[in-house]
């Protein structure tokens, strides 16, 4: 597991890089100055993914929760709950730059989106904590 997780850490690597450039060479080519959630894609690529799976992946070596029932579908519940997140992010940055607004029914449906990645990501978060407690209390008597 822990090799999949170190993987997991290099793939969102390499996302939040391309986040960045993508950030920092589209408003450049639009000519756009002012705040877009574009901006925030590496950011939480960076934190969110390279570093949740690096830091997973030491827990995994110490106290070996992999293996226990569920984590896998927990992992992949925050995979899912991390992307749609800023899948939302590079959405709404893009319509920030574009000089007509979005309709109310857009613009709501895109927050509710959002929040529905953010509420998935977070339970995501929350149940793999737990679990690697459970694991860590095991070990550790």
């Amino acid at each position: 597991m822990q090799k999949r997780f170190f993987n997991a850490a290099i793939v969102y690597a390499i996302l939040a890089m391309v986040g960045g450039v993508f950030f920092r060479e589209y408003t450049k080519y639009m000519q756009y100055t002012g705040d877009t959630n574009l901006s925030v894609i590496h950011a939480h690529y960076f934190m969110l993914g390279m570093f949740f799976f690096l830091v997973l992946a030491l827990l995994d070596k110490a106290f070996a929760f992999a293996g226990r029932k569920g984590v896998m579908i927990w992992v992949t519940v925050y995979h899912v709950g991390l992307n749609l997140t800023v899948a939302c992010l590079f959405l709404r940055g893009l319509a920030q730059m574009q000089p007509v607004e979005l309709s109310a029914v857009l613009d709501a449906s895109l927050s509710g989106v959002a929040g529905i990645g953010h509420i998935i990501l977070g339970t995501g978060i929350l149940v793999l904590l737990i679990l690697i407690r459970k694991s860590a209390l095991a070990k550790n008597g």
